[in-house]
């Protein structure tokens, strides 16, 4: 009698699971009417699978979202947020959307590089000079581009969220000039482009996940690593290290993106909040970024014994030399317009920050 109750409440167990992975797609009981919620018939949830903490801006973008769909669809539509890489490592998560086991994630960019080159235009070194130029460039025919590059991947392009600009830091510094970096190990994303900055450097590269960067430096597998402030903040990489240097050498930021066939299968109204939703947060997630990687550095100065260096205007003009012919070598892989048009905006900023 015992096994028979045993393998009933089994069974349950295993409808009740099925039923929660697949709910977006089966009606509910009735719910009222509502003229606000015309089109909203059923309860539908959606998972959302990132890799990084909480507390960081991609984190609290997906928590952002999350609360502005529910409030705009009156709780019809929820959004429920696996974050730390709980579900899936970033270099899993791609190929889970595409099988359907997760409807939105939110990949670092140069993750995408895998899906469509074209991509690998936002990891090239210091093609952003400031905030101002990542906002033009992702709300422009620049950003556009890229996430309408997804299409034929099974995946809808949504939106781009930032973490900002990343920094250096090693065991092995201080890093100041281009010639520092050689013969140091530092992880990197999976970026082919992003690969190519190190071998210019002379430098060795691991392509690594992200949650698997603590335990690198920790080993001495590697020397150090490139991140943003937020991200060297909250998963503490600057207790394992002793120099960071501020270079602001490159982007780092992330493209919403949904399974496409779960967006196809959504009606006009669901559409309408989601999209809505993603563009206050998208707008929201730009100024959290900002202030957080300003306030965590001061955190980081006030809390640990890391040297830090901010690199000088001249120093940084010897970076960029060295960086000079990677651009236009890298062209035929990226895309020759794009590589145009983002040289374009980054000579727009320089100019404009000289004149200031």
């Amino acid at each position: 009698m015992k096994s028979k109750y045993s393998l009933f409440l089994l069974l349950v167990i295993i409808t009740a699971a099925f039923f929660f992975s697949f709910k977006h797609y089966f009606a509910q009981d009735e719910l009222p009417y509502d003229d606000d919620q015309e089109g909203l018939n059923e309860q539908i949830v959606f998972t959302f699978s990132h890799v990084v903490a909480e507390n960081t801006p991609k984190g609290l973008a997906a928590a952002k979202f999350a609360e502005l769909v529910e409030k705009k669809s009156n709780g019809i539509i929820k959004i429920v947020v696996f974050p730390n890489g709980s579900l899936y490592s970033d270099i899993e998560e791609i190929s889970a959307l595409q099988e359907g086991q997760v409807d939105i994630i939110a990949p670092s960019t140069s993750k995408l590089g895998m899906i469509s080159p074209t991509w690998g235009v936002l990891d090239l070194p210091f093609i952003f000079p400031n905030d101002d130029a990542i906002n033009e460039g992702l709300d422009g025919p620049i950003g556009e581009s890229l996430l309408q590059s997804l299409q034929n991947s099974g995946m809808k392009g949504m939106a781009h969220w930032t973490n900002g600009l990343k920094q250096f830091t090693t065991n092995q510094g201080p890093i100041i000039h281009p010639d520092d970096v050689a013969g140091q190990t530092f992880r990197i994303m999976q970026s082919d482009v992003l690969k190519t900055q190190y071998d210019y450097l002379n430098a060795l590269s691991i392509k690594e996940s992200f949650n698997s960067t603590y335990d690198l430096l920790d080993s001495g597998k590697v020397d150090g690593e490139e991140n943003t402030i937020s991200n060297i903040y909250s998963k503490k990489f600057y207790n394992l290290q002793k120099h960071l240097t501020i270079s602001n050498h490159g982007y780092l930021g992330y493209a919403v993106i949904m399974n496409d066939k779960v967006w196809g299968a959504q009606s006009a109204e669901t559409k309408r909040i989601l999209s809505e939703a993603i563009e206050e947060t998208s707008e929201w997630n730009r100024k959290q970024a900002i202030e957080m990687n300003k306030e965590q550095l001061e955190s980081i100065k006030e809390n640990s014994n890391i040297q830090i260096h901010e690199l000088t205007q001249a120093e940084k003009q010897a970076w960029l030399e060295r960086f000079a012919p990677i651009y236009d070598s890298l062209a035929p892989q990226i895309g020759e317009k794009l590589i145009f048009d983002i040289k374009k905006l980054k000579e727009k900023y320089e100019t404009e920050s000289t004149v200031d």
